[in-house]
Order: structure tokens, then C-alpha cells, then sequence
């Protein structure tokens, strides 16, 4: 499809934010102020180009929109290509959103080294934008790698007292998916070539290959572990509460709000299209594993003492929503997985940011030591108990808009696990209003707190806007949910064309045994509207 906006807007978009590094690194070290402003005017003006692409969207095609395409590496077929879908939208402009969020969050938090950790938010910002709208695998890979650096440094030099522990930990997780991931990327390189007699690496290229059955299987389980790995699911999830609770505010909400979906969005763009048989092999295991994060994740979060590792663990069970309406392989399921990954970001950011406010007044995130915040701090009282509602899906916010969708999508693709997710509903609702009534709630029992005051108008500035989403999609989703109807169709085609008992690899006996009648019903219930 052509560039309907006549000049290359997704290149702007990602690469604006590389410029407001240069801009930094231009003002000395001194003018914090002057530093900190331009940072965040920024990434203001990048989410503000990048709202060009959600008004120039096409929603009645699911073919590729605002293409770019150059040569890069032509000896090898290395392209430099370009391009969003319905799929991809939404996290482009979620990316844009809460990276000025974080920005001016973190004013008051970081008070040494401000030019580098500046510039280490922006050039994160520049690699997650990057990893959304790469069309060549090598230039996919590259972003995805990139975007590593940056929050390594965040959390291992402005995190807490474990940050070294916690950042040597993030990055050989990340980087052992990523190295499995790119050995499959050279395997699809090699078996494009026997197939069509060319090289590429172009994404879609692969899409059309056709691979045999045994070596999808080998080939999703390369990616999906880069994938799992990055969500995270468990069993791969123990970096993630290290990293948040050591990463400061912005890093936890960007870490939170956008990476995490990396993972759940290189499910959708790469293992359900490029290898549908083996998909269709993996459906039981992985709709398994997320229904043991959603309840493992509610479990953990409900014992926890620490309100942000608090927060951490209930992203593990969030996250095993968004994967559980994903492969339930039907309309609203996927939907729903779509949706609830904007929703995640925008409630489990704000939760991060209402716990950076605690923190920056009283350097402790123990939750005992609140306790009637109410009397002194109501207008933070009263946003905590919103966001709490939004988290927990309450209706008329956004969680209630992708949990309905993806218990709909569950309960289409298996009765069983439709009731085990409710469950988890229930236990989020639990740790969320339990959390909120001891920080709020109930006497002031510590002297410290009877002298803090309520919210400042930065944090106004900040909180509102996502509160203005929150409510927003609770309340009128459809602006949301139509960008992406197209290419959810298409891709449940093109998974749906290889669903028959006949081209489904049946596996070892074991595996067989274990999930047969899970896999029955959805191969039987699972079609979707």
C-alpha cells in the first residue's frame, strides 16, 4: 500500500527520539531542568507525529499501511522496510504515549546522571518503536537488540540496591530467547532460498513459505521461547520482579507497558502466521501455561508485602490473559489479547506511577508502613482506587473491555479454562482492593505520614491523560477495536486454513494423552465469528 502520508512518517516517528538524544548530549550536564525539558518536549512531538497514523489508517485492508522500503545490505538481501498493520498500530501509538509518560515522571526520581539517563529513554524509545514497524527480520532484530542496552543501563546504574543482580539477570534471559530466535531467523533465510530460488528477509516473505510440519515445530519453539521469555510466561517470568522492583518509576512503566508486549506481540506476528501447523500443535501447552500464570501470578501478587513487587506479579497473570485470548484462536479471543495489551500498559503504568509517588515522599514501598492516605492525600486516594478498578476490570473502564473479550474467546475455544480465568478475576480483584485499603484506608498509624501532601501538578500531568484512556476505551472502545478487525480476520485465516485433524502433527504419545481432549474442543468449538 502506498505512504498516505507522502513522507516517511514511520522513519520519523522512530527515529525522533534518536534526535532528542543528540539534543541532550548538546546541553551541559548542569541544566538538569533544561535537559529534563527538552527529553520530554521530544516525545510529546513524537507521539504527536505518530497520531498521523492512527487518523491516515486504513481499517478496511489488512495489508501492510505507510510502507517504506530501501536497500541496505543488498548483498545479502537485507532491506530496510517499514510498515504497520491493525495488528501494530495500537502499540506504536502506546509506545509514543507512555514514553512521554515516563519522561516527566521521572523528574524528581533521577537527580545524577540526568543527560544519560535521559538519553537512555529516548534511544529505548527509538528500539521499541523500531521492533512494532520492521518488515525485514534482520532490521526487526536489530531493534529488538537495541532496545536492550538502554534499559540494561536504566536498571543497573538508577535502579535499587539489587540493580547489578537484577540487570545481569533481565539481559541473559532476554539475550538467550534472542539468540535462539536468531538462528531460527537464518534457518527461514537458508529454507526461503531451497523454496523460491531468492534470499529475503522481508517478515511477510516467510508467511507464504509453506514450511513441513516437523520443522515448524522446532522453528515456533525457537521463537516462542525468545517470545515467553520477553511476556513473560511462566516458567520464564523470575527476571521480571528483580527488574521491576529495582528499575526506577519510568523503567518499571516502560518495562511494564511496552516491552512485556514485544513478546506477546511476536506471537501474533510471527509464530501464528509463519507456522500455523505447529501452532495449532502448541495450543494446549500454551493456553496451559497461561492459566498457571494467571492464577500463579494472582497467588504471588495476594502474598506479597512490597506493593510494587506486588504490581510485578500481577503483570505475570495480566500477561496470561493476553496469551490465553490469543490462542484461543478465535475473533474475540485475539481481539481481546490486542486490546488488553493497551489496557495492561496504560493500568499496570499507571499502578508503577502511583507507587513511584509513594516512594519519592517516602522511600519505602513496604505496605505497612501506610495506611490512611485518605485523610492526608484523597485526590491520590481516589486515582489509586481508579486505576486499582481499571487493573481488576471493573466495568466502565478498560481492563472490563479486553478481560470480557478474552473470557468470550475462552470460553468459545474450552469451557474448562473459561471458568479457571474467571477465577483469577476474582483473585486480582482481591490483591487490588486488599492493596488499596491498607495504603488508603483505615487509621494513620505512622507519624511520617500525617505531613504528606497530595498530588503536585506534574503528577496531574501525567496521571490524567492515562486516566483519559482508561476511561476512554471502558467506556467507547470501538475506535480502538475497529483498527485492528482486518487483521485479525486475516490472520485467523490464515491459521484457520491449516485447522483439520490431517495437518495437525499428532505428537508424541505422552503429549497426546495429556491434552487430546483439550485440543478436541478446540478444534471443534474454536472457529470464532
Amino acid at each position: 500500500m502506498m505512504n498516505a502520508a507522502n513522507y516517511p512518517i514511520l522513519s520519523v516517528t522512530t527515529f525522533l527520539p534518536l534526535l532528542g538524544v543528540a539534543l541532550v548530549c548538546l546541553i551541559p550536564s548542569r541544566h538538569q531542568r533544561a535537559i529534563q525539558w527538552a527529553a520530554f518536549l521530544v516525545t510529546v512531538a513524537t507521539f504527536l507525529v505518530s497520531l498521523q497514523l492512527y487518523f491516515q489508517f486504513d481499517t478496511t485492508t489488512w495489508q501492510m499501511q505507510f510502507v517504506e522500503d530501501a536497500p541496505w545490505i543488498p548483498q545479502f538481501a537485507i532491506r530496510y522496510q517499514m510498515g504497520i498493520d491493525g495488528i501494530s498500530l495500537l502499540l506504536v501509538l502506546l509506545t509514543t504515549f507512555l514514553s512521554a509518560v515516563a519522561v516527566l515522571s521521572t523528574w524528581s526520581a533521577v537527580t545524577e546522571r540526568v543527560k544519560a539517563y535521559m538519553a537512555s529513554l529516548l534511544l529505548l524509545e527509538t528500539g521499541m518503536i523500531g521492533v512494532f514497524c520492521a518488515l525485514d527480520f534482520i532490521l526487526f532484530y536489530v531493534f529488538w537488540e537495541v532496545m536492550l542496552i538502554p534499559m540494561y543501563f536504566i536498571i543497573g546504574i538508577w535502579g535499587g540496591p539489587r540493580r547489578i543482580y537484577a540487570a545481569v539477570k533481565f539481559f541473559i534471559y532476554t539475550m538467550s530467547g534472542s539468540v535462539l530466535m536468531l538462528v531460527a531467523i537464518l534457518v527461514l533465510y537458508f529454507m526461503h532460498h531451497e523454496a523460491t530460488g531468492t534470499f529475503s528477509f522481508h517478515i511477510l516473505d516467510y508467511h507464504k513459505l509453506g514450511l513441513p510440519a516437523h520443522l515448524q515445530m522446532w522453528l515456533f519453539l525457537a521463537f516462542a521461547i525468545a517470545f515467553a521469555i520477553k511476556v513473560p510466561m511462566f516458567p520464564f517470568h523470575t527476571w521480571l520482579p528483580d527488574a521491576h522492583v529495582e528499575a526506577p518509576t519510568a523503567g518499571s512503566v516502560i518495562l511494564a507497558g511496552i516491552l512485556l508486549k514485544m513478546g506477546t506481540y511476536g506471537f501474533l506476528r510471527f509464530c501464528l502466521p509463519m507456522f500455523p501447523q505447529a501452532t495449532l500443535f502448541f495450543v494446549p501447552l500454551i493456553l496451559v501455561l497461561a492459566l498457571i500464570g494467571i492464577i500463579y501470578g494472582a497467588l504471588v501478587s495476594l502474598a506479597q508485602d512490597d506493593v510494587k513487587k506486588l504490581v510485578a506479579y500481577s503483570s505475570v497473570s495480566h500477561l496470561g490473559y493476553c496469551m490465553l485470548g490469543m490462542f484461543a484462536l478465535n475473533v474475540d479471543g485475539i481481539k481481546g489479547s490486542l486490546i488488553q495489551m493497551i489496557n495492561h500498559g496504560l493500568s499496570t503504568g499507571a499502578l508503577f506511577l502511583i507507587v513511584g509517588i509513594l516512594y519519592e515522599r517516602r522511600h519505602t514501598r513496604m505496605i505497612s508502613e501506610y495506611g490512611g492516605l485518605m485523610k492526608v492525600m484523597p485526590m491520590f486516594a481516589f486515582i489509586f482506587l481508579l486505576v486499582a478498578f481499571s487493573s481488576m476490570g471493573v466495568p466502565g473502564t478498560n481492563g472490563f473491555v479486553g478481560e470480557l473479550l478474552i473470557l468470550i474467546g475462552a470460553f468459545q475455544a474450552s469451557l474448562k479454562f473459561g471458568l479457571i480465568a474467571t477465577v483469577g478475576l476474582i483473585l486480582g480483584a482481591v490483591y487490588l482492593i486488599w492493596t488499596v485499603k491498607r495504603v488508603t484506608y483505615g487509621p494513620i498509624t505512622k507519624e511520617e505520614n500525617r505531613t504528606l501532601k497530595d498530588m503536585t501538578a506534574r503528577e496531574y500531568a501525567y496521571m490524567l491523560p492515562v486516566m483519559l484512556f482508561i476511561f476512554w476505551i471502558g467506556l467507547y472502545p470501538k475506535p480502538f477495536l475497529r483498527t485492528m478487525d482486518a487483521s485479525v480476520s486475516h490472520l485467523l485465516e490464515s491459521v484457520q486454513a491449516q485447522r483439520t485433524a490431517q495437518t495437525v502433527p499428532q505428537g508424541p504419545v505422552w503429549f497426546q494423552h495429556l491434552f487430546a481432549k483439550v485440543d478436541r474442543q478446540l478444534l471443534t468449538k474454536g472457529q470464532g465469528r
